[in-house]
């Protein structure tokens, strides 16, 4: 038995040092094939330069928050191609509608930082609904900024047959209606930039009598509006451009701090004596959080890139909006001031999602 157990044992470490010795052999081997004759450290900088130049070397999904026809979906089409050819891979959009574009928004927030999943995101999701919706619990703010897409000054539009030119006449007006009142306003949906924007409006016209009503999006608003059954809404200057146009709907003022090209006759905010009532809607190019900054980088640039193609800009600027570009910082920037406006607004009027 005793024999017997030393036998064993001594096959056992003899296999244990074979095994030492296989791998030590392999991981010589290895060494010597990717040394190949060269010192370490000059065969390393070859593959850290390959694995940064190796971004994108497949499909880029670009999510938008909303159903396709809306403005984001607008910015995120027009400029698909642009961004497709700047970063030599495809670009594939990707449509998540859903709670005021908050579904979209998660799902960037979660995605890996490898730079192949983007949001195109406007101001709505991004900066109003963390304040209107109850109980939220993503964070837009931490995502990547990476570059402006549009931009697109509001526009306030009465009803033709209000005969208020101005802000203030419109105040006195709303006052003298039904009995003192008031009227109704039409927005595209609770929460949203429409309705905050019209209760900063009201704030700063004295606080007329009017009732907000809420609908499923501005295509069906507008259908309303056009046959007179509110007085008033904001929105886009490219949402609102075919109803001015066809002279449904009469433009009072935009929210931009210069006249809109498409739109000369109809004066800014500041020109009616509007202090401090100049934004815009935007629509921004971001990624996860922690996407690092030479994605950011080639992205910003290929963003850039794409603006610059003149058609894509007169396309932008045909429908009454601007184009977009510039640092991610600026886009960044732009993001954290409308966070604090428009929270400040949604507080002072008590503005929920679900209102």
């Amino acid at each position: 038995m005793f024999d017997r157990s030393v036998q064993l044992s001594s096959r056992h470490h003899g296999r244990k040092k074979q095994m030492k010795q296989n791998n030590a052999g392999l991981l010589l081997s290895r060494r010597d094939a990717l040394v190949g004759g060269l010192g370490a450290g000059t065969l390393a900088l070859p593959f850290i330069a390959s694995a940064q130049q190796a971004w994108p070397n497949r499909p880029i999904t670009m999510i938008v928050g909303f159903p396709p026809g809306g403005q984001t979906d607008f910015a995120a089409r027009i400029l698909q191609q642009g961004l497709s050819s700047a970063l030599g891979q495809g670009v594939v959009i990707d449509n998540r509608g859903g709670a005021g574009g908050n579904l979209g928004t998660d799902a960037v927030l979660r995605a890996r930082p490898d730079g192949y999943t983007l949001l195109a995101g406007n101001a709505n999701p991004l900066t109003i609904n963390p304040h209107t919706f109850q109980g939220m619990t993503i964070d837009p703010l931490r995502l990547t900024p990476v570059g402006m897409m549009l931009k697109s000054s509001l526009i306030l539009c009465v009803h033709p047959s209000v005969p208020a030119k101005t802000p203030q006449e419109f105040a006195a007006w709303t006052r003298q209606q039904d009995g003192g009142k008031g009227v109704n306003y039409g927005s595209g949906s609770a929460g949203s930039l429409t309705h905050v924007a019209m209760e900063m409006f009201k704030n700063r016209i004295g606080n007329p009598p009017m009732e907000h009503v809420p609908y499923r999006g501005s295509g069906p608003a507008l259908q309303d509006f056009i046959v007179n059954r509110f007085s008033a809404m904001f929105d886009g200057a490219s949402v609102m451009a075919p109803f001015i146009r066809a002279n449904q709907i009469r433009g009072m003022l935009t929210t931009g701090t210069q006249r809109i090209p498409a739109f000369p006759d109809i004066p800014t905010s500041a020109e009616q004596g509007l202090q401090d009532f100049s934004f815009t809607a935007w629509v921004g190019l971001f990624g996860p959080p922690g996407l690092p900054d030479e994605i950011v980088q080639r992205l910003n640039s290929a963003l850039n890139q794409a603006v610059q193609d003149t058609a894509v800009r007169d396309r932008i600027t045909a429908q009454g909006d601007e184009p977009g570009g510039g640092t991610a910082e600026e886009l960044g920037t732009t993001m954290h001031n409308d966070h604090a406006r428009w929270g400040e607004v949604v507080r002072a009027n008590n503005i929920r999602a679900d209102a």
